[in-house]
């Protein structure tokens, strides 16, 4: 859910002030200032005061959780400066209100909005860069380069501008979101920080010992460093007729408004594929009115992620709201009006759309030499090679937890790596550390997902799944790999918070209360 509103007014009237002894160190506390909501945050003797409004989506951030000088959102763990309010852990991309904070007698009250900070300028900045894809890593990476000081020259090539993709298979094909909450940002945008935007004209050919990439019209972007963040594809089965006009995938923009124009028309759909894509596609078809087969060869839903006992309840989520589920089965050909399923059944349709994953888009990095492993690999900095930085949904990196090269197709990771990449572009030289995070959304239910696990000797429920209040940890060798969290994101915060800090003490705590 997205929302421009702003939070009613509620607690003191911070701008009269308030006992600093009424404010417990590192716990934000919620009130108003000049007609605003604002939270108020004291570590040791410094109070801080900010907008308490996430940007990205509107959360509430006095529930967040404060880690040394800065603020995480309770629902998608965008991360806040409380010093400046820059927005500096995607996935929020503007910043909050900094305020003034004034002291006397001892009482605080908020002041006036502070000005947000000058750019910091790099020692050695390159002389140009490009940035091949503009998906969630390229467009942050971009952002994160002006934002760092660089004032160079940029060139990010993409098949669209970026666009709020989670979206996608969420409130806006479901009919809840406006077409004015899609665009991350537009053209006029990228003419303001001077960025030239290229869209329409792909990438065909990629020179590293030219430091060139030719575009699809013959035109050579020279680079002094390039960012390689081109994302993954929608998979299409090679099965018979899954070239048919009323067959879709789901991955840019222009394929969501086509899957919503082919359900304003038709009334029953076939999902092939039980993935977090497929079935949030099954629950946007549903407020559509639209009657819903899911096709799948696994027995349990997501049971390979978040195992058989969360992904049988995710199931019957989906059934509650009469999605049939045809498991253990594969589609053995689509045809007019109609999916044909190996059983020997036919599942009458208007149209198909299949969500049975992604693969990375690696032939122009594999054929320029790249090092490739199911991904583009990187270093531990997302360095490919000299000058060359992989990041999102294409890139494998090393993973400091498990100490394994993982590629991890979350959109919060994509953007969080190409912050990371743009800062390790201008010589930052810092390891991407960041805990992965995702969410998927059900209907009225949300699972948020902090870490990774590929794989789990045991899985722990804390709670109840059926009462929306359970935090599922997920264990191998021991060690908590990951946890999924229902109605209890503080507590997915803290875990995130824990994994990043290495203390699996804290982690240990959470994961037991």
């Amino acid at each position: 859910m997205s929302s421009d509103a702003p939070p009613p007014l509620s607690g003191p009237d911070l701008a009269a002030g308030i006992p600093l002894a009424d404010l417990p160190d590192g716990e934000p506390v919620l009130g108003h200032a000049h007609g605003q909501a604002v939270i108020v945050v004291r570590r040791g003797e410094t109070v801080f005061a900010t907008g308490a409004q996430c940007t990205h989506y509107g959360g509430p951030l006095a529930l967040g959780l404060v880690v040394g000088d800065t603020i995480r959102c309770p629902w998608h763990h965008a991360c806040f400066s409380l010093r400046t309010g820059e927005a500096i852990g995607a996935p929020a991309l503007n910043p909050i209100t900094s305020f003034q904070v004034l002291r006397d007698a001892g009482r605080v009250r908020v002041g006036s909005e502070r000005t947000a900070p000058a750019p910091r300028r790099p020692a050695s900045p390159p002389g140009s860069i490009v940035i091949l894809g503009s998906g969630a890593a390229g467009a942050a990476a971009t952002e994160t380069l002006r934002h760092e000081g660089y004032t160079g020259p940029i060139k990010l090539v993409g098949e669209e501008p970026p666009v709020d993709r989670p979206n996608l298979s969420k409130d806006y094909l479901a009919g809840n979101a406006p077409e004015e909450w899609i665009p991350l940002r537009d053209e006029a945008f990228y003419r303001t920080i001077d960025v030239e935007l290229v869209t329409g004209d792909a990438a065909r050919a990629l020179d590293l010992g030219a430091k060139t990439v030719t575009l699809e019209s013959g035109r050579r972007l020279e680079y002094d460093r390039l960012l390689y963040a081109t994302g993954a594809e929608p998979v299409r089965l090679p099965l018979p007729g899954a070239d048919r006009p009323e067959v879709y995938v789901l991955r840019t923009y222009a394929d969501s408004r086509a899957i919503i124009a082919a359900a304003e028309k038709g009334r029953r759909a076939v999902v092939v594929g039980a993935s977090f894509i497929g079935l949030e596609v099954a629950a946007s078809l549903r407020a559509r009115g639209v009657e819903v087969d899911v096709v799948a060869p696994e027995a349990v839903p997501l049971a390979r992620v978040v195992g058989d006992e969360v992904g049988g309840f995710v199931r019957g989520l989906h059934e509650a709201q009469g999605v049939r589920f045809h498991l253990g089965r594969k589609p053995a050909s689509i045809e007019a009006g109609a999916v044909a399923v190996d059983d020997g059944s036919s599942l009458p349709c208007d149209f198909v759309v299949m969500g049975v994953g992604v693969r990375p888009r690696v032939a122009l990095a594999e054929a320029a030499g790249l090092p490739i492993d199911r991904g583009v690999v990187v270093d531990e900095q997302l360095r490919a090679a000299p000058g060359v930085f992989a990041a999102g949904d294409v890139a494998r990196y090393p993973d400091p937890r498990s100490g394994q090269a993982v590629r991890v197709e979350h959109w919060v990771v994509a953007e969080r790596m190409g912050q990371a990449a743009a800062r390790n572009m201008l010589g930052a030289e810092r390891p991407y550390r960041d805990v992965p995070f995702f969410w998927s959304a059900h209907y009225d239910t949300t699972l948020a997902y902090v870490g990774h696990a590929e794989s789990w000797d045991r899985i722990e429920i804390r709670g109840s799944l059926e009462q929306r209040d359970a935090l599922v940890a997920y264990r191998a060798g021991g060690r908590v790999a990951a946890v999924v969290t229902l109605g209890r994101d503080r507590a997915g915060l803290e875990a995130e918070a824990a994994m990043e800090r290495g203390d699996e003490a804290a982690l240990e705590a959470i994961v037991r209360a």
